[in-house]
């Protein structure tokens, strides 16, 4: 075991239960833990768990081009109170790159991984299959004028948004690493005509904040 925590994140299933507010107020106080940070809790407890004192670095949630509630009530919090974000989704478990371009829908024993299948569940509240085709032809065309990877375009967007301080991106060791792509994200950049085609095919999905609720409502 580390004598020390250089970040500690914390999740909690059941809101109904303020003890997560009791645990916190003891993992602050622990001088192991350096940075105490969230994991998928909304804004309304983001603000309280501030509001009682407690120090809080960051939160992970999950931000991609088709899932912008962070942008509803978290960024703004964010950038009040001096959180950042770590996003995680950003390329939807591999849904938002080449391999899934104008191929068929997948039914969900074709998706291969656990995490497919959930980012699959958050196109369907998005859209049609039809209609995220259409986003990922968007996306296709921003890679392909800068000569990068679809990936890589989801990726920049994300990072590139207000209070985002990285992105946590998936691999699986020896079968898919995307190692030397992912590096190229941080010598792409979107220019303002990117954004506006980008956000365009975004927005033509349904409103996820009103469909699902913010962020970590999936889990609850």
């Amino acid at each position: 075991m580390p004598e020390s925590l250089d970040l500690l994140q914390f999740h909690w299933w059941e809101y109904g239960d303020s003890n997560y507010l009791t645990a916190l107020r003891y993992l602050a106080e622990m001088p192991q833990v350096h940075h105490l940070a969230l994991t998928n809790f909304d804004a309304e407890r983001l603000r309280g768990i501030l509001d009682a004192g407690i120090p809080i670095v960051s939160n992970q949630v999950q931000y991609s081009l088709l899932d912008r509630r962070p942008e509803v009530s978290m960024v703004p919090l964010c950038l009040e109170r001096g959180v950042q974000l770590l996003a995680y989704g950003t390329v939807l478990g591999g849904l938002l790159s080449e391999a899934y371009l104008d191929k068929p829908e997948p039914s969900r024993y074709d998706l291969p991984t656990a995490s497919l299948q959930k980012y699959k569940g958050m196109v369907d509240a998005w859209g049609s299959w039809a209609l995220f085709q259409e986003l990922l032809r968007t996306v296709k065309a921003v890679a392909g004028r800068h000569g990068v990877t679809m990936s890589s375009v989801a990726i920049r967007y994300v990072l590139d948004r207000p209070a985002v301080a990285g992105a946590i991106l998936g691999v699986r060791l020896g079968v898919a690493e995307h190692i030397e792509e992912n590096a190229r994200v941080f010598s792409l950049d979107l220019n303002p005509e990117d954004l506006r085609r980008l956000e365009a095919a975004s927005a033509a999905g349904r409103d996820l904040y009103r469909a699902i609720g913010d962020c970590g409502d999936e889990y609850r």
